[in-house]
């Protein structure tokens, strides 16, 4: 079977002959959805697309908490390099708020490769108040927090 997603968390669930059936739904207890259900298409007894909930799908839950863990990884990584001083605070602030560089790059408006440059403490240092501006709106802080790092 494949998940083709639709609009937030709507998909249709199909395998290689058509429609799943409604009582095919997987139902696969999902940890990435926290015993939330989540709704699904399928097709019902009369031929007609209806929703299912369903509380998840093995392949679906090991990728989502895959990726999960390795955001989680990346922002431990960034945020014991800002200790050190080899990154700015930016970089961790990025991963903590689950973004990546593209992601940041979209929501600023700013290429991607400019956005990199900014995690040198260097040049993140040196940034004017509107370009900082821009990182707080994205990412939901203050300006102080976004110079700041967690404690200890």
């Amino acid at each position: 079977m494949t998940a083709a997603s639709g609009p937030a968390s709507l998909c249709v669930i199909e395998s290689w002959t058509g429609a799943v059936k409604k009582e095919d739904v997987p139902q696969d207890k999902a940890a990435a959805l926290g015993g939330q259900r989540k709704l699904l298409y399928a097709v019902d007894d009369k031929g007609e697309y209806t929703g299912v909930a369903s509380v998840g799908w093995e392949p679906e839950d090991y990728a989502t908490t895959t990726a999960v863990k390795e955001i989680d990884r990346l922002r431990d990584d960034a945020l014991a390099r800002a200790r050190k001083g080899t990154t700015a605070p930016l970089e961790y602030h990025m991963y903590a708020r689950r973004m990546e560089p593209a992601t940041l790059s979209q929501t600023t408006g700013w290429p991607e490769w400019r956005v990199r440059r900014h995690f040198r403490p260097g040049v993140f240092a040196k940034l004017p108040a509107r370009m900082i501006a821009r990182y707080v709106d994205a990412l939901g802080l203050t300006a102080e927090e976004l110079h700041g790092l967690p404690p200890e």
